[in-house]
Order: structure tokens, then sequence, then C-alpha cells
């Protein structure tokens, strides 16, 4: 067996290489681990309200697989009663048949000619035999009933057992929602607790100036519009004058609201199709608007319809059922109801919704302004209609 020879330790010049390889490697490392920034403000007051927004929209679905639940529920409870309806009918007629049976097999078993050649009456032998066919005829028709109310009992069941699986799936996708709403509040939470008091505050003051801007700016674009009202008003104004004074110059034959051009009447131009009458005052729209001001201040709360607390179209139901008049329980399905109303007709009382999938509702009060459930964390506030992405408003 030869020896082992012993390896040869590394020349200078490879400790070098290796030494510089081994410093490269560990500056890389050092330098991928604090190469991300820290975040700014801007981009965390960005996720926290995507996050929100995100969080809003798993809650208008969670409502609504709530409401479904809730159906359900009640479908599947009057069903289940009727299902134990019918199991009572099938054991009383369980309960006859076999009263039936025993009675025939007492009756039959033995043979009727038989029983005729031994009886020492035959005519009261042949009384009793009516009475057998009766019995049959008994036996007949309560098997033919009891036929009938299984598979009725049956198609109960099958009914039963369907609302229930639909239930479970419901439940299923409700505690997914719930989870999706849970998770998005609370990394929105993990967010802003990683910011100082003076950096949230830079936050909530920023968000108040944008605010403050957009209300502004619609502000303005109202004044826009009045003014542009005016000057339509006063040209029409003036040019009835205009026609006034050539009319008792050179009189002619003229309808009555022509020629009498100061009245209401004749100043007033046709209402536009399809457009709705304002709500009448002290009716159904103060009702709503003063439910609405009435919540002011208090807290939001998802999936909540009050007292204490709200989410947006639960706030928006609520104000309805004030008036007496009943909402779907989701903000998509509350566009559903009702009248399309334009930016430019909008009275007290109507519906204003907001975001692409139409995930936000308010309640119009006037002025360009809402009341409205903001978000989790938020309280129930009065905003300017122009500060997120209006869609439409409904008056049901």
């Amino acid at each position: 067996m030869g020896k082992r020879r012993k390896p040869s330790p590394p020349s200078r010049a490879r400790l070098a290489v290796l030494t510089t390889a081994v410093a490269g490697g560990a500056v890389l490392a050092s330098g991928t681990a604090h190469a991300e920034p820290a975040p700014t403000l801007a981009s965390v007051k960005e996720q926290v309200d995507r996050l929100n927004e995100e969080a809003e929209q798993a809650i208008e679905r969670f409502n609504g697989f709530q409401e479904k639940q809730q159906k359900l529920q009640g479908e599947a409870n009057r069903i289940q009663e009727k299902v134990a309806r019918g199991q009572d009918a099938m054991n009383e007629l369980r309960t006859q048949l076999g009263v039936v049976g025993a009675e025939q097999y007492r009756n039959n078993g033995i043979d009727p000619g038989i029983q005729l050649m031994l009886d020492s009456d035959p005519a009261s032998y042949l009384g009793r035999a009516s009475v057998q066919d009766q019995v049959a005829g008994s036996w007949t028709s309560l098997l033919k009933r009891a036929q009938d109310e299984q598979r009725k009992l049956d198609q109960e069941r099958a009914e039963a057992a369907a609302t229930l699986a639909d239930l479970d799936a419901v439940g299923a996708s409700l505690n997914a929602q719930k989870n999706e709403i849970q998770g998005k509040l609370a990394q929105s939470e993990a967010l802003l607790n990683k910011l100082s008091a003076e950096e949230r505050a830079k936050i909530n003051a920023q968000e108040a100036a944008d605010r403050a801007k957009a209300a502004a700016q619609q502000a303005a674009a109202a004044e826009r519009a009045k003014a542009a009202d005016k000057e339509a008003a006063d040209k029409a104004k003036a040019a009835a004058k205009e026609a006034a004074g050539k009319g008792a110059a050179a009189p002619q034959t003229a309808s009555p609201q022509t020629a009498n051009p100061q009245s209401p009447a004749a100043n007033t131009p046709p209402p536009a199709a399809n457009t709705p009458a304002p709500p009448a005052a002290g009716g159904r729209a103060a009702a709503i608007v003063q439910f609405a001001y009435a919540q002011l201040g208090k807290p939001y709360g998802w999936s909540k319809t009050g007292p204490s607390s709200f989410d947006c179209s639960g706030l928006t139901g609520a104000a309805y059922r004030a008036a007496d008049v009943s909402l779907p329980r989701t903000s998509q399905e509350q566009w559903k109801v009702g009248t399309r109303i334009g930016r430019g007709d909008l009275q007290p009382g109507d519906l204003v919704f907001f975001y692409p999938d139409l995930h936000h509702v308010g309640v119009y009060i006037g002025d360009g302004k809402m009341i409205h459930a903001p978000r989790t964390g938020k309280n129930i506030e009065v905003l300017a209609i122009g500060v997120m992405p209006y869609m439409g408003a409904v008056r049901p």
C-alpha cells in the first residue's frame, strides 16, 4: 500500500484570488441587504389607500354573501319544516297501514269458500265478506296515499339537501371574504404602525388638503355653472322683453301664454324628458337626510347596519328605512333600484355612487355634498362628491 501524499498548501496567488472573491461576495451580500430604500410617506399613503379600497370592495362582497346566506337559511328552515310535517304524515299512514294489514291477515287467514261452508250462518258470513272487501279497498287507498307521500317527502328531502349544500358554499365564501377583509385591514394597520406620530399627522394633513382641494374645484365648477345659467336666463329674459315690445308695436294673434310673457308659464322652460321632480319639502327626502345627519360622527363598522356603526351601504339602507323605503343590502344592488339621475339634477336624499365597480355609496344632501361612511378607522362625515371617482346617482 503506497503512502498518501499530503495536499500542497495553496500558493500566495491562489490565496489572494480566494480572499478577493470572498470579500467581494461579502460586499455584494451587504449591498443587496440594504438596497431596498425605506418607504416614503407618499408610498405608504398610496398603499394604505389601495388596501382600504380593496377591503371595502371585499366588504360589499361579504355583505352580498351574508344577505344570500340569510335568505338560504330561511329557505332551508322552511323546507325542513315541510320535511318534518311530511314525516309525521308518513308515520301516521304507516300506523294505519299496520292496522289494516293486521285486520286483513286475520280475516283472510282461511279460504273464503271453506269459511262459507263451515259457517253456521251464511248470511252473517256474507256480511263479513263485504266488510273484508271494504278493508281491501282501504288498504289499496292507503297504499297509494303512502306512495304519494313518500315521493313528496323524498323530493322535499332532496330540495333541503341542495339548499343546505348551497348554504355551506355561501358560508365558505363568507369566511373567505371575511379573511380577505381582515388581512387587508391588518396590512394597512401594520403599514401605519411603522410610521411615527409626526408622519401619521402628515399623512392625515395631506388627506385633508386633497379633500379640500377637490371640494374647492367642485365649488368653482358649480359657481361657473351657476354663472352660465344666470347668463342664459338674462339673455332669455332680454329676448322675451324685446319680443314683448315688438308685439305691442304690431299686435299679432298669439296664444294666451305668448300674450302674457310675464306669467310663470311663459318664462319657465318645459321640464326635460324623464327628469324626476324634486322631493317635496318635509317628505321622504327630508326623513332620509335628517337620519343621515343624525349619524354624523359615528364610527364606520364593516358589515354593520346600525344603530351604533355603519358601513357605506348599511348607512344608506338605514337612512331609507327611516323613510319606510326598503333597499337591497349592497351598493351594487342599490344602484339597480329606482331612477337614474343626472349630476345636474341631484336632489337631497338621492343615492350617489363611486368607483367603476360601484363599491361605495352615500346620501346626497345638496350643495355638491354627501353624507357617507368612509372606511375602517374613520367616522361618518360630510364630503364633497367630487373627492372620489363619481359614477352616477339613483333616486329609489
